[in-house]
């Protein structure tokens, strides 16, 4: 019989604790726009700077103490309660859902064991603060670096600090103003050949799913826009997206498994799912090594400056792979260069398409919502097919909280995953425990939990894009500013208006640095579609199910009749 889960009071912690808990203008819009985030220099160590490193002997210590601590009785030197998690509850489905109740029962701050492994998991937004903003590089990507080297090396996600740290001085730049520009109409092009081909679905009235669409239009915008490869997956199928696809859930999978098996000399000739890993890696390398081998051809400029102040309109290859071709250094091969472009080919399009797709589902279940964002892109856009330009975007805001709200709901990751380097006492937020994170312990982020915290937002469980434009706070949680709208300064309301309790693209120096770039895209395919069609699913909102990769998935689609429409006016709506 499998034990229920239980909490262990660790050193004078109550298990049982309570636990206490305008609009932007458009002129700051637009400079936002224009400068692409990243973490700030000063959030960045200097040049001198080392992080700890972890040693075998620290790993195997720490793993027989939390075992003892666990299912021994020996004192606990983290201070934190221990969940015992049931194991069917947590390999049985997507772990993150597996975590809220917990998170709603412990806290903030719990210890999750089972089978060997021990994970601290991290749910309020003001020790979230600590790990990502004030103390980054006091952790690194631990298991998931394990985990998704096979398949992105070192690339920036995954990538040891000294790693990191050179790809990204070299991979910040090619996210600048001019390139943004230009792909903001390389957005509306390929979001256009999506709107192209739904038509005679809307004219059949058949049935369409639209997340292996969205997969396939945001796979056909990263391939022009990183690769200057057009997979042309909206109009045929590419084998590539369900290679990725297939890698992705592999990862998902060895991130919960609690042996590695697939290190085992010959597992990837032997077991099924590891030669499936092994033929789909090969699909992708192949694809990669030659776009690499074919941007390589031409000769470019080493100019940064010049890179930066081109005129893309008239450059034949304007993509991030030539940028990163021409400027690249000496020490950068061909196979970081491999590295770099996996991750973004993984992190760019599972992102959008999955966003993207849960929006879609949210606004499906709210007709006179979708009737209203609906009417705010008709006012601003017109009845003509054009795409949209830099001043529409800034002036689409229903359209960006719908984006920002569907990441809140589905985040993408739902989890981040790091490992302390160093010992670490946490603040303590909505708790009463100081705990300390201990050298080599792996930590969950559960940014599922975050957003979804009754303790950091009104309804969390509801789809309310216009949260966004209200004040909240809870002195309940302390040290927590709240979210304040007025600091809502950009494309959508990072980290610093929310205080951490809303973290879509991460946060702190290791922030990802596509988040313009995503939003942008998703903002122009969102509004396309809406503008020309309805949508209306034509199965259970309950039977669509969630399934993890990188991103969130639905289990078996999104079904949905699409019907070409009207275009309302804002008037015409509100009366709705």
């Amino acid at each position: 019989m499998v034990a229920r889960a239980r909490v262990h009071a660790s050193r004078g912690v109550d298990a049982r604790r309570v636990r206490a808990r305008g609009r932007a203008r458009v002129d700051v819009i637009a400079r936002a726009v224009k400068e692409p985030s990243s973490a700030p220099e000063e959030a960045l160590p200097d040049e001198n700077f080392k992080p700890e490193q972890l040693k075998f002997q620290d790993i195997v210590s720490l793993w027989v103490t939390q075992i003892l601590q666990t299912y021994g009785g020996k004192e606990s030197k983290d201070n934190a309660p221990v969940c015992e998690g049931v194991i069917d509850d947590l390999v049985g489905g997507p772990i993150f859902l597996a975590l809220y109740p917990y998170f709603r029962r412990y806290g903030g701050v719990f210890k999750l064991a089972f089978g060997p492994k021990v994970f601290m998991v991290l749910s309020d937004p003001v020790i979230v603060r600590e790990v990502l903003k004030e103390k980054p590089f006091s952790f690194d990507k631990g298991v998931l670096a394990e985990i998704l080297e096979p398949i992105m090396g070192q690339g920036l996600i995954p990538a040891p600090y000294a790693v990191w740290k050179n790809r990204r001085r070299q991979l910040v730049p090619g996210f600048h103003k001019a390139w943004l520009d230009h792909m903001v109409g390389l957005f509306g092009h390929c979001s256009n050949e999506l709107v192209r081909n739904l038509d005679k679905s809307a004219e059949d009235g058949e049935v369409v799913d639209m997340e292996e669409r969205f997969c396939s239009v945001s796979l056909d915008i990263i391939g022009l826009a990183v690769f200057n490869y057009d997979f042309g997956s909206v109009t045929k199928e590419s084998p590539i997206i369900s290679a990725v696809y297939n890698c992705l859930q592999e990862a998902a999978h060895r991130s919960t498994f609690y042996f590695p098996y697939w290190n085992i000399p010959f597992a990837t000739d032997i077991v099924p799912r590891q030669r499936e890993f092994k033929q789909n890696m090969k699909i992708i390398n192949e694809t990669l090594n030659g776009l690499i081998q074919k941007a390589q051809k031409f000769e470019g400029t080493e100019d940064l400056e010049e890179l930066q102040n081109r005129d893309y309109s008239k450059v034949k290859d304007p993509s991030l792979l030539r940028f990163l071709v021409d400027i690249r250094g000496a020490d950068v091969t061909d196979s970081q260069l491999r590295d770099d472009l996996m991750t973004m080919l993984i992190a760019g399009h599972e992102t959008t398409a999955a966003v993207l797709t849960w929006g879609l589902f949210c606004l499906m279940q709210n007709p006179e919502l979708m009737k209203r964002i609906q009417a705010d892109i008709d006012e601003v856009m017109g009845d003509d097919d054009r795409t949209p330009t830099y001043d529409d975007i800034q002036k689409l805001e229903s359209v960006r909280l719908c984006i920002a709200e569907a990441l809140r709901l589905y985040p993408e990751p739902p989890i981040l995953i790091r490992r302390c380097l160093e010992d670490v006492t946490l603040p303590k937020g909505a708790g009463d425990a100081e705990v300390t994170l201990i050298k080599g312990m792996d930590i969950f982020i559960s940014v599922w939990n975050l957003h979804r915290s009754p303790e950091c937002w009104e309804n969390p469980e509801e789809f309310d894009p216009f949260r966004f434009k209200r004040p909240f706070a809870n002195p309940g949680v302390k040290d927590w500013a709240g979210y304040n709208p007025e600091l809502f300064t950009g494309l959508y309301p990072n980290e610093v208006a929310s205080d951490f309790a809303f973290i879509p693209f991460g946060a702190g120096a290791r922030k990802c640095i596509g988040d313009q770039f995503a939003m942008l895209e998703a903002t122009i395919a969102m509004a396309m579609v809406l503008r020309r069609y309805d949508f209306e699913l034509t199965t259970d909102p309950k039977d669509i199910g969630m399934t993890m990769g990188a991103t969130i998935h639905t289990e078996k689609g999104l079904p949905c009749r699409v019907r070409r429409r009207q275009p309302v006016t804002t008037a015409t709506a509100a009366a709705v």
